[in-house]
């Protein structure tokens, strides 16, 4: 079982690695995998609830009109796309592009999967990005507020993840919880499960990554 001990000297170390800016440097977690094979089509793309709040939410856009798109932007969610603006993102693919980039998570009424497939489709299935369907009359207020609350983990054709755990204003003790939260998601997705992790490193903006190399250190 993984050490919270490792964790808190992985983050004390990478505190200590950096100077202070005038932004608050985000802190990083990076997962390092081994013995599979991603040309077989493994994959991992896993929206994982943080247990402890960042300081900078996740941003959330939503794809929906009428009693759902009122509804999202009375949760403050960050953009409410109706199908209007969603048709007219077909026909401009600069802007398709700058929308995909600039959200985190996107949630869709389940009437306008298609259509967002059609316009966005090609953009943001490279990404992951592809939007969480919505039922009529969902909980969208609880539903984005958990969104808000979590972050990606995703491998991209190759054998490492990385994933934001908070930020330098975090106790360390918070940031060690959100960490084991995405390594514990990670690792369920894992054929041999945290065997499959080669090395972990830890860091924050401006700092040198904090190392654990193979299981067997992390367990110490």
């Amino acid at each position: 079982m993984l050490n919270d001990n490792v964790l808190k000297n992985m983050i004390k170390n990478a505190r200590g690695g950096f100077k202070k800016r005038n932004f608050t440097q985000s802190a990083e977690l990076s997962l390092i995998l081994k013995d599979i094979d991603v040309k077989k089509g493994f994959s991992i793309n896993e929206v994982v609830s943080l247990p402890n709040k960042t300081t900078k939410s996740s941003s959330i856009c939503v794809f929906a009109s009428g009693d759902m798109g009122m509804r999202a932007k009375k949760a403050e969610v960050d953009r409410v796309i109706d199908p209007d603006e969603l048709d007219r993102l077909a026909t401009n693919k600069k802007d398709a592009r700058k929308v995909v980039k600039a959200y985190d998570f996107f949630l869709a009424d389940t009437s306008l999967m298609s259509s967002v497939g059609r316009s966005l489709g090609q953009f943001m299935g490279p990404k992951g990005k592809m939007p969480s369907p919505i039922a009529y009359g969902a909980p969208i207020e609880n539903i984005a507020e958990r969104f808000r609350g979590s972050v990606r983990a995703r491998t991209k054709n190759q054998l490492n993840i990385s994933a934001k755990i908070g930020d330098e204003k975090m106790e360390d003790e918070h940031l060690v919880k959100n960490a084991l939260a995405i390594i514990a998601a990670v690792e369920k997705k894992l054929p041999q499960g945290d065997k499959n992790i080669r090395d972990m490193s830890i860091k924050f903006t401006m700092s040198n990554p904090s190392k654990a190399s193979t299981v067997g250190d992390k367990q110490k």
